[in-house]
């Protein structure tokens, strides 16, 4: 969630930035922090916190290693996330975010759950495909889906994209014999050596393009195992990506289905094998129309259901490992600022990867959610989440006024979480207002996904000179102390800083911007520092 606005220009959200994790993995020993320096959740009266996605807290020592020594709270960048956790045939998969959370737990550091109910990163697809009570056709529009047709080091229909960095350094072969073979003689076998962690399309096999029809709704399915456990693949559509979230393969033939909306009349199916190395084989692949559905009159009633299904599940599974949770996130939208999200003001609301909650519940959207929530985890603090707060005096009214609204209904809501993907130049007027607007709530607040960027003028590339870094450092620190002098100890939940190393940002876009507390090789900004004294100042 991850939305900025720098002066009155609104950059695209990630669905997004998250959706492809940015960064390189980078080693090496932590830096020695300077001697007057101190970790900042030593000196915080309330949890400090820092975003970490799986390659950043797991699988990357550096950052892994600063997360555990400067800060006491931690929120999944993506891996609590409706469409990390359930898959395109609605099947649940909690192994990735188990392990952090008990990496989390092991470190002593508080979970924030994120998030319950988003209309992006969502199985948008899938639950639509519900609605519509469609089913896939018994025509395969796959050429050679088993594999089967080909010569001894390829297959018919079927091209190499992407073998490695350097090319060739992962294999594609062919698969032979009951250990690789689901059915027939013949199966996809990748090695891939490497794990090349974001950048899954450093090894790739593609499809000869399918005919399909824009519009239409399609079911992508394939078995597939690996080698050793832990594997991870995802498909993708070429020349108008879509992307199917990362799937875990484990040493077992397991199906993995994908709904598509076809958004052009030739599509190749690609499939995207460079995040973890190991050994892959594929077989019996499809492509089927989705067919037999209608309009249902009843779609309040699907959809109320599904909620209450993905909530009671997910926030049950946590039940106890959470401090919290962000149970609705951008719930507004920008256009008219402040009114609810519907299928009109929310962009590409038809896409596989969103499902719009309120389009079909309305207003009542907040009161079940919170509800269900409030069952399903009864200790947890439970929040609505949004972007541009900070910016938008008719977004934060309306949240506001909502909020009051649902909570006059029943519903358990305990904070607001405020994310501020600020830059330099934005208002500290308004950062002030808006807080004094929280607070006066009197819920809790939390300041959710901070980062503060210094490319204001939106260019490809900015080079990080010493005035931006003190331009930066100041905000930080008039932020956090802003917070401090306008939000009561007993409201403070905390503050999160949306991740550690500047190069591991959504923002970062290869030297686009540094809106992190730390360089890529893990030393500490002019911000960390900033930050720190305004958690010293006894407010």
């Amino acid at each position: 969630m991850k939305k900025l606005i720098t002066g009155l220009l609104l950059l695209s959200m990630l669905a997004i930035s998250c959706k492809k994790k940015s960064g390189t993995n980078t080693g090496g020993t932590v830096p020695t922090p300077a001697a007057e320096s101190a970790p900042l959740k030593s000196v915080a009266t309330y949890p400090i916190g820092a975003a970490g996605s799986n390659f950043s807290f797991i699988n990357t020592a550096l950052s892994s290693a600063i997360l555990k020594r400067d800060f006491n709270a931690i929120t999944f960048e993506n891996e609590m996330k409706n469409n990390a956790l359930v898959n395109s045939s609605g099947a649940y998969n909690f192994t990735t975010a188990d392990a952090m959370v008990a990496a989390a737990q092991a470190a002593n550091l508080q979970v924030h759950g994120h998030v319950l109910a988003w209309h992006a990163q969502a199985q948008g697809g899938y639950y639509r495909s519900i609605l519509s009570a469609a089913a896939p056709s018994a025509t395969n529009l796959l050429q050679n889906p088993g594999f089967e047709n080909g010569d001894a080091t390829g297959f018919t229909a079927y091209t190499v994209l992407n073998s490695g960095n350097p090319a060739g350094t992962a294999t594609i072969a062919v698969g032979a014999g009951a250990a690789e073979v689901r059915t027939g003689t013949r199966s996809l076998k990748v090695v891939n050596p490497t794990a090349y962690g974001n950048e899954q399309w450093r090894v790739q096999v593609a499809s000869d393009a399918v005919t399909l029809e824009v519009g239409k709704q399609y079911q992508i399915s394939y078995w597939v195992k690996a080698l050793t456990a832990n594997g991870s693949i995802r498909l993708s559509t070429q020349p108008s990506a879509l992307y199917q979230a990362d799937q875990t393969i484990g040493t077992s033939w397991q199906q993995v289905t994908w709904l598509i909306t076809a958004n052009t009349a030739q599509t190749r199916i690609v499939f995207d094998l460079g995040n973890s190395s190991n050994t892959y084989f594929i077989d019996d692949v499809s492509v089927n129309e989705m067919i037999g559905g209608g309009t249902s009159g009843n779609n309040y009633a699907k959809v109320d259901s599904l909620l209450k299904t993905t909530i009671y599940t997910i926030a049950g599974h946590f039940k106890g490992k959470v401090r919290g949770w962000d149970v609705i996130n951008e719930m507004f939208a920008d256009g008219p600022a402040g009114a609810i999200r519907n299928n009109t003001n929310t962009a590409n609301a038809s896409n596989n990867d969103v499902f719009v909650w309120s389009e079909y519940l309305g207003r009542d959207f907040g009161v079940k959610a919170f509800t269900y929530a409030a069952e399903a985890d009864p200790q947890a603090k439970l929040f609505i989440n949004d972007y541009n707060l900070e910016f938008s005096t008719a977004k934060l009214d309306s949240l506001i006024a909502y909020v009051n609204e649902i909570r006059g209904r029943g519903a358990k809501v305990d904070g607001i979480g405020t994310q501020m993907h600020v830059s330099i130049n934005t208002s500290k007027t308004q950062i002030d207002n808006h807080f004094i607007k929280l607070a006066a709530t009197g819920l809790l607040v939390h300041v959710s996904e901070l980062d503060i960027g210094v490319n204001t003028n939106n260019a490809s590339s900015v080079v990080f000179s010493a005035d931006l870094e003190n331009a930066q450092a100041d905000l930080y620190n008039y932020i956090v102390t802003s917070y401090m002098r306008h939000v009561p100890k007993a409201q403070r939940y905390g503050i999160t800083i949306w991740g550690t190393l500047d190069n591991q940002s959504w923002r970062y876009k290869s030297g686009a911007d540094y809106p992190l507390l730390y360089t890529a090789t893990g030393v500490k900004k002019r911000a960390y520092e900033f930050v720190l004294r305004a958690l010293q100042s006894g407010l």
